[in-house]
C-alpha cells in the first residue's frame, strides 16, 4: 500500500493558481516516516474525474484528493466519487448536524449540499470552518484551501494510519558536491549501484547561475544500514578525488 495524491483544478493546470498541496503533503507524510508514491493533477471534468478515481481506487493505495468538494456548479468531485464507487449521493446525517449547527437559521438547501456524499462515506472533520470533507474507498476528499485541507490530512494520518508511522526502515541521505559535473561521478554512481543493488543512488545537478555555484546533490535511498555503508564509500571516494561537499539538510 502506498500513498497518493489527486490535485484537482483547472486553475492549477492553466497557471492561474500555483499548487501548494504537493510539497505540504510530502512534508506531512515525511514527519510521520511515510512517503508519497505518486501524484496526479486533474482537470475539473466529471468524466475525467470518474475515470481517474476508478483507476486510483483499483490500486488499493491511500489517496488524498484536494479540491472540488464545494456546492457550486464547477465542483464535481463529490459526484465523481459517487459514480466511481457505484453509490448514490445522499445527505450524510452527521454532516447535516454539523452544517445545521454552524449555520443555524441560515441553513439552506444549497449549504446542505456540502454534506451530500456517496452513500457509505465517512466524514473528515474540518477545524477551520467545520464544513467536513469525506472519505470512501481509502480516498480522502478535502477542500482545495490549504488552511482547511492540511489540518484535515494530518487528522486522517494521525487517526487512521498511526500504526504505519516510522514502520518502514527507509532513509535518504545526500551531500551537495561543489564544482562537480555528473560525468565526473557517473562511474562512482555505477559502482555503488552494482555493489548495493538494494539501494537507490540519485543525483540532482544545479548549474552555475548568478551567485549560485555549480553543484550536484548526490545521495542514496534505502534501509538505514545500507545507506550508511553506501554513503561512507561515496564520501571516501569524493575525498580521494579532492571534491568538497556539504551535508544536505
Amino acid at each position: 500500500m502506498g500513498f497518493g495524491a489527486i490535485i484537482i483544478g483547472d486553475e492549477i493546470l492553466s497557471g492561474r493558481r500555483q499548487d501548494k498541496h504537493l510539497a505540504k503533503l510530502i512534508e506531512l507524510l515525511g514527519e510521520r516516516g511515510l512517503k508519497l508514491s505518486w501524484v496526479r493533477y486533474v482537470t475539473d471534468s466529471r468524466p475525467f474525474l470518474v475515470k481517474t478515481l476508478q483507476e486510483t481506487m483499483a490500486t488499493g493505495d491511500v489517496v488524498f484528493s484536494f479540491g472540488g468538494i464545494g456546492a457550486t456548479p464547477d465542483d464535481h468531485t463529490r459526484q465523481a466519487a459517487a459514480e466511481a464507487v457505484g453509490q448514490p449521493l445522499a445527505l450524510h446525517p452527521e454532516a447535516e448536524a454539523i452544517l445545521r449547527g454552524k449555520f443555524g437559521d441560515e441553513t439552506t438547501a444549497h449549504r446542505l449540499q456540502m454534506g451530500v456524499y456517496p452513500v457509505g462515506a465517512a466524514i473528515i472533520p474540518n477545524p477551520y470552518n467545520q464544513v467536513p470533507g469525506f472519505s470512501i474507498a481509502k480516498h480522502y476528499f478535502v477542500p482545495g484551501f490549504p488552511v482547511m485541507a492540511w489540518p484535515m490530512v494530518a487528522w486522517v494520518l494521525d487517526t487512521c494510519y498511526a500504526e504505519l508511522f516510522h514502520a518502514e526502515d527507509y532513509v535518504e541521505q545526500a551531500v551537495t558536491v561543489w564544482e562537480a559535473y555528473e560525468s565526473q561521478l557517473v562511474a562512482l554512481m555505477e559502482r555503488i549501484t552494482a555493489d548495493y543493488p538494494d539501494v537507490t543512488v540519485f543525483s540532482l545537478p544545479a548549474f552555475a547561475e548568478a551567485d549560485r555555484r555549480r553543484s550536484i546533490e548526490l545521495g542514496v535511498k534505502g534501509t538505514a544500514e545500507r545507506v550508511a555503508a553506501a554513503m561512507a564509500e561515496i564520501l571516501a571516494e569524493l575525498a580521494a578525488r579532492g571534491f568538497s561537499w556539504d551535508d544536505k539538510a
